[in-house]
């Protein structure tokens, strides 16, 4: 079956980072594609060097799904740096971002997009917030420990930031600071460049298959070093209060 031709010019791109997925990708990829019916959509997978079927299940769909595409890693780097090669490769003006394991609902991600446009200019990202977690009580406790942490110390409104379904203007991602973990520090990075940000409920699934590739101390360690980077940046930080052209 020939593919059939996929929007040149896309308003909306849909970025979704998975690493051993092959069991959720396919099935994410449809609900993305049925969530965004009737928008100017592309669907952006990178699969950072998985070592399972993740690749050819997703490149299997992209005759059933002509605005799919899906870039591949040469080794794994990690799902900051496969988020970053999406939107860089990504061609709408406005970003999506979905967790590869399909907790997060697709069907939220169109909401999102409508209130980032809907906002003034400087609004630049609007995130989800997971309700009724579908996690261990342990991830949970230790998710709402380091989000009042990083809260407290960064001031970014946020009250979760690791929820990956996130709708953000990719000119504005394109002038933050790049560095591993930067997705889970978007909103008080966003803020430091002097955009507004704003949050929205969303919805939260069990995972379905596989298995998650974080623990509860790796995330620890991970975010010590990160908070106090971004809080070296915030400090860093002097913004003009305008450009006008003379």
């Amino acid at each position: 079956m020939a593919r059939a031709a996929a929007p040149k010019t896309p308003d909306i791109s849909v970025v979704v980072p998975v690493f051993d997925e092959e069991g959720a990708a396919p099935a994410l990829a449809r609900e993305i594609a049925a969530a965004f019916k009737g928008r100017r959509h592309e669907i952006i997978f990178v699969d950072d060097a998985s070592r399972d079927g993740t690749r050819a299940a997703l490149k299997a769909l992209t005759t059933e799904i002509p605005q799919l595409r899906v870039l591949a890693h040469a080794k794994n780097s990690g799902q900051s740096r496969a988020v970053r090669t999406g939107i860089l490769g990504a061609r709408g003006a406005v970003i999506v971002t979905l967790d590869g394991d399909g907790q997060n609902d697709p069907a939220d991600g169109p909401a999102l997009v409508d209130a980032l446009l809907a906002g003034p200019p400087e609004l630049a990202l609007v995130g989800g917030e997971r309700v009724k977690r579908q996690d261990s009580a342990a991830k949970k406790v230790a998710s709402r420990i380091g989000n009042g942490v990083r809260k407290r110390l960064l001031r970014d409104t946020a009250d979760d930031t690791g929820c990956g379904l996130k709708a953000f203007r990719r000119e504005a991602f394109l002038r933050l600071p790049y560095f591993d973990h930067i997705h889970r520090y978007l909103p008080a990075l966003m803020l430091r460049e002097g955009y507004r940000t704003a949050f929205l409920p969303v919805n939260h699934r069990h995972r379905q298959t596989g298995a998650s590739k974080y623990t509860n101390l790796g995330r620890l360690w991970a975010s010590l070093s990160d908070l106090y980077g971004v809080m070296w940046l915030q400090s860093r930080s002097r913004l003009p209060g305008g450009v006008d052209e003379v």
